[in-house]
C-alpha cells in the first residue's frame, strides 16, 4: 500500500477507534469493533498496531505529536525560553482539552486495568515532560527563573497553565475553550511563572 493512501487509512480506522471508544469505553472496545467501524480488516489492524494497547498507543502519540513536534523544533532554535513557553502553552492547552484528549481520559478513568491510563501517561505526558524541562533549564541559564528542581518548576507551570481546566473538560462542566481563551491563560501563566520564579 503506497505511503499517503496508507495514512488516509490509518486516519479512517483512528477516527472509527474514537467513535467506538466513545460508544463503549475502553472496556467495550474490540479491535474488531473498530475494525467494523472503520470497514477495515481485523488482520490489518493486528500488523499495524498489534493490539488493542498499541491502538490506542498509536492515538495518544499522534494525538501529542504537534506539541512535541514544535518543542522540539524550538529547542534547535536560539528562541528564549518565555517565548517558547508563550508559543507552546496555547497549544498545550488545546491538545489537553481537546475532544480527543478528553474521550482519551474518560475512557482512562472508567478502564478498571488501567492499560489506558497507563499509556495515556506513556506516549503523552512522559513524552512531553523532559521537553519541558529543558524549556525550564533554559529559562533559568537565561536569568528569567530560578529553580532548584527542575521537575518541580515544570509541575508549576503545568499546574497554572492547566488548572483544573481538564477534570472539568472531562467530567461535562467545561465547554471546548476557544483560541483567544487558550492564548490569554498561557500568558497569564507564563506572567505567574515569572513572578513566582522570576
Amino acid at each position: 500500500m503506497r505511503e499517503d493512501k496508507r495514512s488516509i487509512r490509518q486516519q479512517q480506522i483512528e477516527d472509527a477507534a474514537y467513535e467506538v471508544l466513545e460508544a463503549k469505553g475502553y472496556g467495550g472496545t474490540s479491535m474488531l469493533g473498530i475494525a467494523k467501524r472503520a470497514r477495515a480488516s481485523n488482520e490489518t489492524l493486528y500488523n499495524w498496531y498489534g493490539d488493542k494497547q498499541g491502538l490506542f498507543q498509536a492515538l495518544v502519540t499522534r494525538n501529542a505529536e504537534e506539541v512535541k513536534e514544535h518543542l522540539k523544533a524550538e529547542l534547535e532554535t536560539d528562541h528564549d525560553a518565555i517565548s517558547i513557553l508563550g508559543t507552546l502553552g496555547p497549544k498545550l492547552l488545546d491538545l489537553l482539552t481537546g475532544d480527543r484528549a478528553v474521550a482519551l481520559n474518560r475512557a482512562a478513568a472508567a478502564d478498571s486495568s488501567g492499560e489506558l491510563g497507563a499509556t495515556l501517561s506513556k506516549a503523552g505526558r512522559e513524552a512531553v515532560f523532559p521537553l519541558l524541562e529543558q524549556v525550564l533549564l533554559r529559562a533559568r541559564d537565561e536569568g528569567a527563573l530560578t529553580f532548584d528542581n527542575t521537575a518541580q518548576a515544570v509541575a508549576l507551570y503545568l499546574d497554572l497553565l492547566i488548572g483544573d481546566q481538564q477534570i472539568r473538560r472531562v467530567i461535562g462542566r467545561l465547554p471546548s475553550p476557544s483560541k483567544a481563551f487558550c492564548q490569554d491563560r498561557s500568558e497569564r501563566a507564563v506572567r505567574h511563572l515569572c513572578h513566582l520564579l522570576g
